[in-house]
């Protein structure tokens, strides 16, 4: 199959030029201007428009299996390819946890039958498997997660002497969700003498505080120092933990490196007198503060990637109470949009976007042949219209929980194809039913 797009304005490597591109099979084959239409299988006139790089999400929960009433890895990878996203990374806090081989492996299984975008799945940590840990394979698992602070499917690793083992001897990258678990417990404590079991939801960013954040992430740091460890640290949601990161050497020299998701970027406590729990996510989105000094850290290159964590939960379940609604909520499918609208409001440049969600997290996880536009790479790309407006509503909502923090907004921007290794799985607002994603691998010895 042979696909030729014409006259786009290709965003990559930090330029943006105007070039036809030819897609041959599953790969990139020609970027140059004037290529001819003789031998293409499709033509796609993409006047003017936007070509990026697939996006690459680094974090996510599809929920499958065991929690499967919320997501699926089909209903949320459908959700991210119609948000530009080709390649996610799955988290291991599934039922069952995925940490032993043969869990891990199932779950790559189920998306070798049910997924449209690539894919990838973290083994999960726990106090005593160290063992099936050491037996990840580095070329073909996108790392070791782990979870310094408890939050949905609690696999708490909170023993010093085995996270100091797993820090010594897992050689691949190790991403954590670094919260302090007795700082939080404190506070849970606190807040409930005030307001017995009806504590607001404003009081989210008070109980998992800052403080719970900058103890738990800057001691991760320290022992990955001590170690030579490779870490990874997840959706950073304060000011302070951004003096853990450094920015003067290049991402590829970094053995320590940086996450923010978008939510941290989008919301702060403010939104909780109007988003309540639909904007409840652990770590909590905190203050403008803190917002602020996420940009800050995005844009001087401290914090290395954008993602989502995507992380459905039913309606019902987030119309709870607060102590009882489940952190997280769905995000693949307006993430592109929303970091356009940030463009659009000159917060940040396109060239930027494009680092940031597509060549960053293939260089940070070393991910084979994707995350940029280049002859020979995977023809993971998207199709973007600058002038075409394009508002949320539970009608064109696709995550299986069927509801967004993003509805009822007007992007004045909108996804027009995506491209999963060179099948255009996404048209103008049709999916196609045919599903092309992979297993990502990864170039590592």
């Amino acid at each position: 199959m042979k696909i030729l797009i014409k006259n786009a304005k290709i965003v990559n490597e930090n330029q943006i030029f105007e070039s036809d591109l030819l897609i041959e099979n599953d790969l990139i084959s020609k970027i140059e201007n004037n290529i001819s239409e003789e031998n293409a299988d499709q033509i796609i006139e993409a006047n003017g428009k936007y070509l990026l790089p697939g996006i690459i999400d680094d974090q996510v929960h599809f929920r499958e299996p065991g929690l499967t009433w919320k997501g699926d890895i089909e209903s949320e990878s459908r959700a991210a390819i119609a948000g530009g996203i080709t390649s996610f990374m799955e988290q291991p806090n599934t039922v069952p946890n995925a940490v032993t081989q043969e869990l891990l492996e199932e779950k790559y299984q189920i998306a070798a039958e049910k997924s449209f975008a690539n894919y990838s799945f973290l083994m999960g940590g726990t106090n005593d498997n160290l063992e099936e840990l050491l037996k990840t394979n580095p070329r073909n698992v996108a790392g070791i997660k782990l979870f310094l602070g408890s939050s949905t499917g609690n696999m708490l690793v909170d023993d010093p002497e085995t996270l100091e083992k797993i820090f010594n001897n897992v050689k691949m990258l190790i991403a954590v969700h670094c919260e302090d678990e007795a700082t939080i417990r404190r506070n849970t404590e606190i807040f409930k003498e005030k307001y017995g079991d009806d504590i607001p939801v404003e009081c989210h960013h008070l109980i998992r505080s800052e403080e719970a954040c900058y103890i738990s992430s800057s001691k991760a740091i320290e022992l990955a120092k001590k170690t030579g460890a490779r870490l990874h640290v997840f959706h950073l949601s304060t000011a302070k933990e951004m003096e853990l990161f450094r920015n003067d050497i290049p991402l590829k020299e970094k053995m320590i490196t940086a996450e923010v998701c978008l939510h941290h970027l989008t919301f702060t406590n403010e939104d909780y007198k109007t988003k309540g729990n639909f904007i409840k996510w652990n770590p909590s989105i905190k203050t403008q503060k803190d917002k602020d000094g996420l940009w800050a850290a995005l844009l001087d290159d401290r914090i290395d990637v954008i993602a989502t964590d995507h992380a459905p939960h039913t309606l019902e379940e987030k119309s709870q109470k607060y102590l009882q609604a489940p952190s997280g909520g769905p995000l693949v499918q307006h993430a592109l949009n929303v970091m356009l609208e940030n463009f659009k409001n000159e917060k940040i440049s396109l060239e930027k976007i494009v680092e940031k969600m597509c060549h960053n997290p293939a260089i940070l996880f070393q991910i084979e042949k994707r995350g940029f536009i280049k002859e020979g790479f995977k023809a993971d790309l998207v199709l973007v219209d600058l002038n075409e407006k394009y508002t949320v509503s539970k009608d064109n909502i696709l995550a299986k929980c069927g509801w967004s923090p993003f509805e009822g907004t007007e992007f004045h921007s909108k996804i027009t194809h995506t491209f999963v290794n060179g099948f255009p799985a996404f048209e103008n607002g049709k999916i196609s039913e045919e599903k092309h994603g992979e297993r990502l691998l990864f170039d590592r010895k």
